[in-house]
């Protein structure tokens, strides 16, 4: 049992620095952050980079790799985001000069795509604490201590971005 829990807390005996479980995770954090499919083992592969390079700098390990690793793996969710907006503003800009937009009818999707739409729509840092919370399952503290802001700060962020979401939920009329 000791065994394991060390081999987990260090990354497998290959020298990978994540554990199956904590790919898993991570790959759901990145998901549940918008990030799709097809990019999915490139965050992986950052968030394996960036726990290397910290070792190679000589910093401590995380206390608690899998907490570290859904940090992470959440800010290079942000990170994709921003990117892409940035693609859509260019397109948006380049489309606009050709023709103007057509507006398509919406079908009905499921909860889970409403629920990722209405995550899509929030600021990054609420979606980030979103994610965090109930997804990768840390308290509160525990994404203070990670992101590195107050525990007050936090559950504002918690409380505005579930309401936010509650909201966007309640006008597409998905409940």
């Amino acid at each position: 049992m000791l065994r394991r829990k060390a081999r987990r807390a260090q990354g497998d005996q290959h020298g990978d620095p994540l554990d199956a479980d904590q790919e898993r995770r991570v790959r759901a954090v990145l998901a549940l952050g918008g990030v799709p499919q097809a990019d999915l083992p490139d965050g992986v592969q950052q968030v394996r980079l960036r726990l290397l390079e910290r070792a190679a700098s000589g910093q401590e390990a995380p206390r608690d790799v899998s907490a570290w690793a859904a940090v992470v793996a959440s800010r290079l969710a942000m990170d994709w985001h921003r990117a892409k907006r940035r693609q859509e503003r260019l397109g948006e800009r380049l489309a606009s000069l050709r023709q103007p937009d057509h507006a398509s009818g919406e079908e009905n999707r499921l909860l889970s795509v409403a629920v990722a739409r209405g995550l899509d729509g929030l600021p990054d840092a609420q979606r980030q604490i979103l994610v965090l919370r109930f997804y990768a399952d840390l308290p509160v503290r525990g994404i203070a201590e990670e992101l590195g802001i107050p525990e007050g700060t936090v559950k504002s962020r918690l409380h505005t971005a579930v309401r936010a979401l509650r909201a966007r939920l309640h006008e597409d009329e998905v409940v």
